[in-house]
């Protein structure tokens, strides 16, 4: 990737000054904003490691990696648009092509929790 592309999240950044250094792990993400964010980036880029690793310990284990993975490669992630944000609450659409080519929109009520000062993912309540 060109150190002038767009970040995958829709936020207006390159790649390389948004989501990149927090899904390589070189930085944290401050807000639970940015870890929703870095986690659709995460879906664009195929890592389910990453997808797992920042989803709360608590609530981890409803969570397979393999069908993340699945999910994630049959998809073509197109856009993120985020509705609204709050401390620990992310209100978002991830616009996607699925593998039939039917566009389609994941709307999502999400929640997060700081834990030993990192942003996990803790459940989504979906919408349509």
């Amino acid at each position: 990737m060109e150190s002038d592309q767009q970040c995958y999240c829709c936020s207006g950044k390159t790649f390389v000054d948004c989501c990149q250094p927090i899904v390589t792990l070189k930085k944290e993400a401050s807000t639970a904003e940015e870890l929703m964010r870095s986690r659709y980036t995460a879906y664009a880029l195929i890592n389910a490691t990453y997808i797992i690793n920042t989803t709360h310990p608590k609530t981890r284990h409803f969570h397979s990696k393999k069908a993340i993975l699945q999910w994630a490669k049959e998809n073509t992630w197109q856009r993120l648009e985020v509705i609204s944000s709050e401390e620990s609450r992310v209100v978002f659409k991830a616009h996607f092509m699925d593998r039939d080519g039917n566009v389609c929109v994941h709307y999502e009520d999400s929640l997060f929790e700081m834990l030993g000062g990192k942003w996990y993912y803790v459940s989504g309540t979906f919408s349509e």
